[in-house]
C-alpha cells in the first residue's frame, strides 16, 4: 500500500478505540460489550493497513457473532459502525438464501450486493471532486442555449473587421447573459434540450443463480441498442439539474470508480449478516429443510473464508471483508453451525435484554432521540411538543410491560407506543387550539393506560 493510501486510510480509520465507543455511545444505549467488539474490529483494520505487505498477507479480519433478541441494537451498531469508517455496508438476512439448486437468491449475491454499495460510496465522492467543474460548464451550455455562437465559416458578405466586430458584440452579449444566469433572473426562461429516454432494465431471469447472468446481459442491450433522445422544451431551472447531471457524468472515469470500489469494497467492506440462527439445522425441523440450512451454511463458508466473486464491477476478493452475524439463537445455539463456520467467527459477544432504565435513556441521550424527533416533527406544523421526566418515566414503563407480557420486540416497542400515543395530535395538526402539547405522566395514561393494561387489546395495538 503506497503512502498516500496509507494516510488516507488513516483519517478515517484512526479513532481509538475508546473513541469509537464513544461515538457510538451518542446514538445508542448499552451493549458495552458489543461496542467494544466492534470498536477493537474496526480499529484493527487501521492497524492492519499500517502492516508491510508480506505480514499483511497472513492476517484476516477477526468476524463477529451478536447473539442477541431482536431490538437491542444488533443492526445499528453495525450501521453506525460503517458510517463512521466511510466503508461500504450491506445488511442481508441469512433466511433468505437457499442452496444451489434450490429457489431463491444465491449467497455471492451479497457481495455482488456490497459491490453496488461500494461502486455508489465512490461515485458520490468524485461527483463531490468534479461538481465545481461540472457547475462551470453547466452554465456554458446554458449560455450556447440561450446565445448560441456565430458560425466561425467566412463569408464573402463580411469584411476581417465586421467580423471581429460581431464577435465582439457577441461577446459582450455573452457576458450580460452570464450575469444574469448567475443572479438567477433567468431561471423560468424556457430553453430547448435533447434529453436522453431512459429505458427501465427488462428483467430476464429470475430464478436463483442468474442474477449476474441478468446484470451481464441488460449491460449488453444498453451498448448494442442506441440511446434514444427527446428535444422538450424546459425551464433554465431544470435544464440545470438536467445538465449537471449530464455534465459530471461525462467528467468521471467509470472504470476508474469501479476499480477503486473494488479495491475499498475489499479492504474495508463490511457485511451484516441477520437471522443467521434461522439457518442453523434442529431437531424440530423437517429433513428438507435441515438440507437447505446446511446447504446456505456450506455456500456461505468460502465466501467467508474468501474466494472470487464476479461482479458486473469487477471481480471482488471476499477475503478481508469483515463479516458480522447476527441472531437471536431461541432455539439454535452458535454450536448448531457447521464447525467450519463457526471457526470463522471467533469473536461471539451477547446483547442484553432492555431494561427499563434502558427505555428512559434511548427517549433521552442520543443526539437524535425519540423524542427529540417527535418534536421536530410536530414543529413543522407549529406544534410545540415536549415531553416531562415523569411522562417519559411512564412511556418507559409502559414499554417495558408490554414487552415483558406480549413479544419482546426491544427498542422498537418505543416506536409503537409513541406513534400510538401521539396519534391525536399528529391527525388533528395544525391546529391552532394545539399550539403546546405537554407529555407528562397524567396525558400518558390517559391515552394509554387502557391498552397496555388489556393484555389481549395491546397485542394487536402496541
Amino acid at each position: 500500500m503506497s503512502e498516500i493510501e496509507k494516510e488516507k486510510v488513516a483519517t478515517t480509520l484512526n479513532m481509538t478505540p475508546q473513541e469509537i465507543v464513544a461515538a457510538l455511545n451518542e446514538h445508542i444505549i448499552g451493549q458495552g460489550d458489543a461496542k467494544r467488539s466492534v470498536a477493537i474490529a474496526l480499529r484493527n483494520r487501521y492497524r492492519w493497513r499500517q502492516l508491510p505487505d508480506d505480514i499483511r498477507r497472513e492476517i484476516t479480519p477477526k468476524n463477529i457473532i451478536m447473539i442477541g433478541p431482536t431490538g437491542v441494537g444488533k443492526t445499528e451498531i453495525t450501521r453506525r459502525l460503517a458510517a463512521m469508517a466511510g466503508a461500504p455496508f450491506v445488511k442481508v438476512e441469512a433466511s433468505k438464501y437457499t442452496e444451489v439448486g434450490y429457489y431463491g437468491r444465491d449467497v455471492e449475491s451479497m457481495v455482488r450486493d456490497l459491490a453496488e454499495a461500494s461502486v455508489t460510496l465512490v461515485a458520490k465522492k468524485k461527483k463531490e471532486e468534479v461538481l465545481e467543474k461540472a457547475v462551470e460548464q453547466v452554465e456554458e451550455r446554458l449560455l450556447e442555449l440561450l446565445l448560441p455562437s456565430p458560425p466561425d465559416s467566412w463569408s464573402p458578405d463580411l469584411n476581417a473587421d465586421e467580423i471581429d466586430t460581431d464577435h465582439a458584440k457577441h461577446q459582450r452579449n455573452r457576458e450580460k447573459f452570464r450575469k444574469m444566469l448567475q443572479e438567477g433572473t433567468l431561471e423560468e426562461r424556457e430553453v430547448e434540450l435533447d434529453i436522453e429516454q431512459r429505458t427501465s432494465p427488462v428483467q430476464l431471469f429470475s430464478s436463483m443463480g442468474m442474477e449476474q447472468m441478468d446484470v451481464e446481459f441488460q449491460n449488453m442491450f444498453e451498448k448494442i441498442v442506441p440511446k434514444k433522445t427527446q428535444s422538450r422544451k424546459i425551464t433554465i431551472a431544470q435544464a440545470r439539474k438536467v445538465l449537471l447531471e449530464q455534465e459530471t457524468e461525462a467528467l468521471m472515469d467509470t472504470d476508474a470508480i469501479n476499480e477503486e470500489a473494488i479495491k475499498l469494497a475489499e479492504n474495508t467492506g463490511m457485511i451484516f449478516v441477520d437471522e443467521i440462527d434461522k439457518i442453523c439445522g434442529s431437531s424440530e425441523s423437517s429433513k428438507s429443510a435441515d438440507v437447505s440450512r446446511q446447504g446456505v451454511q456450506r455456500d456461505l463458508l468460502p465466501i467467508v473464508e474468501g474466494t472470487n466473486v464476479q461482479t458486473k464491477f469487477g471481480t471482488l476478493n471476499t477475503e478481508y471483508i469483515l463479516f458480522i452475524a447476527a441472531g437471536a439463537f431461541h432455539q439454535a445455539r452458535p454450536s448448531d453451525l457447521m464447525p467450519e463456520l463457526q471457526g470463522r467467527f471467533p469473536i461471539r459477544v451477547e446483547l442484553q435484554d432492555l431494561t427499563r432504565d434502558d427505555f428512559v435513556s434511548i427517549l433521552t441521550e442520543p443526539t437524535n432521540s425519540l423524542t427529540k424527533q417527535y418534536c421536530e416533527l410536530l414543529a413543522i406544523d407549529g406544534v410545540k411538543l415536549s415531553f416531562t421526566k415523569d411522562g417519559i418515566e411512564t412511556l418507559a414503563d409502559i414499554a417495558f410491560h408490554v414487552n415483558q407480557s406480549t413479544q419482546n420486540i426491544g427498542a422498537r416497542r418505543l416506536h409503537t407506543i409513541l406513534e400510538r400515543l401521539l396519534e391525536n395530535v399528529s391527525f388533528q395538526a395544525p391546529d391552532d387550539s394545539l399550539s403546546q402539547v405537554v407529555v407528562n405522566a397524567e396525558y400518558v395514561r390517559e391515552q394509554l393506560e387502557e391498552i397496555s393494561q388489556d393484555e389481549d387489546l395491546s397485542k394487536f395495538i402496541l
